[in-house]
């Protein structure tokens, strides 16, 4: 039997799902990760610019290249294992060294990256970290090091995956401009679950700095929102006084709906992309499977009391925006009805005026055709006179007895031809 005929992307859909894998890491080993972004318009970059600078990473060490048309890359830069990966906004380089350096948190780390070659990124630094993967010792030491390496006050560090790895970052900028980062993974914590940890902390920073975007644009939308809704305001509560004019005010209406409207417009992905990027986040912590490490908060607790606020101000800031959307139509919607209403009352004015003149002007051509009756007949007895004054000289009547005899008719005749026509045209 001949084999069924297999949609055309099925294996590309299938391997889509595999197309990520984790790394690969065993303790010691230092991970460097390096997300960038396009200042403005990230969605709709030229993504082959993305890949040429791929392209000009691994030149430098010799190494292959992705297909043209590649989303992800994972292969060998030198003594160095690279995962790039391009996003619907930004793009990721993780770069992991098995070897320790000795001290943790090394800048020189990031020195796998040229600065010529970060200087012709296609983009913007979005975030960048360090990561210190170490196997674990005793607590009291673990305690030692995050006090050296951390600031005590926004220090998140928990034990995760059933206690297979402590995990601990402060989300703070460090002198060099990195995030930080340290793993103490057990003994007997595989290599996998070791990269799958590098990996989950990897998104959490990637899509929280991503996510804090929206705050960005919070922020720039403040101000002008206040202004605007104290001017909405402002508008509503005039509509009730009969004396301003609410053409005028109609027209200031449309202008803030309309501007309101292209604030939507353009902050409506930047939101949405917040609310999926905040799922994210919460969702990659969620696996960890975090429990309290030495009575300090753990990374669920520290974006509840950070990250939370933030997210919450951004889904408030899109509700209010909506709503005085909403707000704006609604009263423009109002005094539409009012305008409108005025309008009818004028209509009915000017149709009783135009009902008052056609009136005027009905008696003013009934008027006129009596005169032109008379002004026809005028010179119909005339002409009359001259066609029959031989017959009156024969008949011996006097020029006066004959227009006597013939206005009459004459009148009558002319006064049932106007009165046909204008029968006839009605």
């Amino acid at each position: 039997m001949a084999p069924i005929t297999d949609h055309q992307l099925r294996y590309d859909l299938a391997n889509e799902l595999h197309a990520r894998p984790f790394p690969s890491l065993d303790a010691p080993c230092t991970a460097v990760f390096l997300a960038i972004k396009q200042p403005a318009n990230a969605v709709a970059r030229d993504r082959s610019a993305d890949r040429a600078h791929l392209v000009d990473l691994l030149d430098r060490f010799g190494a292959a290249h992705p297909p043209p048309d590649a989303t992800h890359f994972y292969g060998q830069i030198g003594r160095f294992t690279l995962k790039w990966e391009q996003h619907t906004e930004f793009v990721t380089y993780t770069v992991f060294e098995e070897s320790d350096r000795g001290n943790a948190f090394d800048p020189v780390a990031f020195d796998v990256f040229p600065n010529d070659w970060l200087d012709a990124a296609p983009g913007v630094r979005l975030t960048s970290a360090l990561f210190h993967i170490a196997p674990r010792p005793d607590d009291d030491v673990v305690v030692k090091n995050l006090q050296d390496w951390f600031v005590p006050e926004s220090l998140a560090v928990s034990r995760v995956l059933d206690d297979a790895a402590i995990i601990a970052g402060d989300f703070r900028i460090d002198p060099a401009g990195h995030m930080r980062f340290a793993i103490f993974a057990d003994d007997d914590t595989g290599s996998r679950r070791i990269g799958r940890v590098v990996q989950r902390l990897c998104e959490i920073e990637m899509y929280k700095s991503a996510s804090m975007l929206g705050l960005a644009r919070v922020k720039q939308l403040g101000a002008r929102m206040g202004a605007l809704e104290a001017d909405l305001s402002s508008m509503v509560g005039a509509m009730t006084d009969a004396n301003v004019d609410a053409d005028t005010t109609l027209q200031q209406l449309l202008t803030i709906s309309a501007e309101l409207e292209n604030m939507i417009a353009k902050s409506t992905f930047r939101f949405g992309a917040t609310g999926a990027y905040e799922a994210i986040v919460n969702q990659r912590i969620d696996v960890l499977r975090e429990e309290r490490f030495s009575g300090r908060q753990t990374f669920a607790e520290f974006m509840m009391r950070r990250f939370d606020p933030a997210m919450r101000t951004v889904k408030s800031t899109e509700a209010r925006l909506q709503a005085m959307a909403g707000r704006a139509v609604r009263a423009a919607e109002l005094l539409r009805t009012r305008v409108d209403v005025e309008r009818s009352a004028q209509n009915q004015t000017l149709l009783a005026s135009m009902d008052k003149r056609a009136d005027l002007q009905l008696r003013l051509q009934k008027t006129v055709e009596g005169l032109s009756v008379v002004a026809i007949s005028y010179y119909a007895v005339n002409l009359a006179l001259y066609v029959l004054g031989p017959a009156g000289k024969s008949l011996d009547l006097s020029k006066v007895t004959l227009a006597a005899v013939t206005t009459p008719v004459v009148i009558l005749l002319v006064w049932w031809l106007v009165r046909r026509i204008r029968q006839s045209m009605d």
